[in-house]
């Protein structure tokens, strides 16, 4: 690989897993990212989702740093329209603190989450409006120049923990120009306007004292498995699964009914959110993160692991590692 190599972790809770289960799982898959080589690992906030199990993200990205030694650690992202600036500033200070140089915070504005949540959360639909200086305001508070007079963030003041633009639209491409800060892109989900923004992005990106020159993550599906046969089929599953969790409304479909939605017209939105996925062999997988990475003209690449069980996903980070050549860390897993 020309870039860095990171992973997104949805804390998938598979079919017949328990949360504990897939923060367990979590935590290994962290262990061994950081053993391969893998730059960072990310969690996103997501709330009522039953087969997620990342809601509590800061709790979440400080029991992975605990259990890990040198790898980047951080939110992909916080949707900060769920929370005041102050409290996500103390809370990333705090891990910060603990953790030293390997704390990322990557912010959202989406809620992520439905209207009925959004009230149970006690906040307003229309947070989302102040995001940009939602951002700013807590960008002072861990710089130590805050922007509400006599407010500080303890512990955060001066931590300076790095802040990424999350987006899926031109929206969050233009404002991590304009405040000069990296920005990612989830085409693992929402690939639609992934070459528009990045082009927007880097034409209109201001230096900042954060960062002088633009830098764009780019996230991108993978399923790497010993075959090609069983890369497929696992990426069969996963379609099936999003189908009986996206559009199955409590319905216990079976996997024909699930492969007949599919076919289907109205099945065709959980293809277009596939749409750029890496499914093979760790050759093949290289042969088209390679060619991604031109595409999207990425400065680094941010992989969702999206094989249905938690052993085949820690088997799809190795292969993965072993097909892009990643150097070993002398680190060992038990230690």
């Amino acid at each position: 690989m020309t870039v860095p190599l990171s992973i997104l972790d949805l804390a998938t809770i598979g079919p017949g897993e328990t949360p504990r289960q897939s923060l367990e799982g979590s935590v290994a898959l962290a262990r061994l990212a950081e053993a391969r080589g893998y730059r960072r690992v990310w969690y996103a906030e997501h709330h009522n989702m039953p087969r997620i199990a990342s809601s509590a993200t800061s709790v979440l990205i400080a029991h992975v740093a605990a259990n890990t030694s040198s790898i980047r650690v951080g939110a992909g992202g916080i949707m900060l329209p769920n929370h005041s600036p102050l409290t996500i500033a103390e809370q990333f200070g705090t891990l910060e603190t603990l953790h030293p140089g390997r704390i990322d915070l990557g912010l959202g504005r989406a809620p992520g989450t439905d209207e009925k949540t959004l009230y149970a959360l006690r906040r307003d639909p229309r947070s989302a409006e102040s995001f940009p200086y939602d951002v700013q305001e807590l960008q002072g508070y861990l710089t130590g120049r805050s922007l509400v007079p006599d407010v500080e963030a303890v512990p955060g003041r001066g931590t300076n923990v790095p802040l990424y633009i999350l987006g899926s639209s031109l929206f969050g491409a233009k404002l991590a120009a304009a405040l000069g800060l990296p920005y990612a892109f989830a085409s693992h989900f929402a690939p639609n306007a992934l070459q528009d923004a990045v082009a927007l992005y880097r034409r209109e990106f201001r230096p900042s004292e954060q960062l002088d020159r633009p830098y764009v993550i780019a996230a991108v599906n993978v399923i790497a498995a010993d075959t090609e046969e069983e890369a497929q089929r696992q990426l069969r599953i996963v379609k099936r699964q999003r189908v009986k969790w996206l559009l199955g409304r409590g319905q216990n479909l079976t996997d024909e009914q699930a492969d007949e939605i599919l076919a289907a017209p109205h099945g065709q939105q959980i293809e277009h959110m596939v749409k750029y996925t890496a499914v093979g062999t760790p050759a093949a997988v290289k042969e088209y993160l390679d060619w991604f990475t031109a595409h999207a003209d990425a400065d680094e690449l941010i992989v969702a692991h999206q094989s249905p069980t938690i052993e085949q996903r820690l088997r799809s980070v190795d292969l993965l590692a072993d097909g892009v050549g990643l150097a070993t860390s002398h680190r060992s897993l038990d230690s």
